[in-house]
C-alpha cells in the first residue's frame, strides 16, 4: 500500500511540473530544479527505517552526483543550438553522463 502511495505521490509532482511548463516556465523549472527526488526518497526511506544516518550518508553521495549531472544541463541545450534535434541531443546527453557516472563511480570504489 505504501508503496502505490509512493508512486502516485510523486508521479502527481512530475505531471504537475511538466504541466506547468506549458502555462508558466519559471514556476516550472522551480518545481523541477528542486531536489523532488531526493526529498521523496529521504521522506520515505526515513518513514520506513527511521534512519537518519542512512539519510545522511545518502546526502553526501547526492551532493557529489549531482555536481556531475550538471554536465548534462550545460551539454544538452549546447547541442540543440548547435543544430542537433531533440531526441539525438537528449541521447548524447544521457550517453555523456552516463560516462562520467560511470568513472566516478570507478574512482570512489577505488
Amino acid at each position: 500500500m505504501l508503496f502505490i502511495l509512493k508512486v502516485i505521490i510523486s508521479a502527481f509532482i512530475i505531471a504537475l511540473a511538466s504541466e506547468l511548463a506549458r502555462r508558466n516556465r519559471l514556476l516550472s523549472a522551480t518545481i523541477i530544479s528542486l531536489p523532488l527526488i531526493s526529498i521523496l526518497s529521504f521522506i520515505w526511506i526515513y518513514i520506513e527505517t527511521k534512519d537518519s544516518k542512512m539519510i545522511v550518508s545518502l546526502s553526501y553521495d547526492i551532493i557529489w552526483l549531482v555536481l556531475i549531472s550538471l554536465l548534462f544541463f550545460i551539454l544538452f541545450p549546447m547541442l540543440i543550438k548547435f543544430g542537433l534535434n531533440f531526441w539525438l541531443s537528449l541521447l548524447i546527453s544521457c550517453a555523456a553522463l552516463t560516462v562520467v557516472y560511470y568513472f566516478y563511480i570507478n574512482i570512489i570504489n577505488s
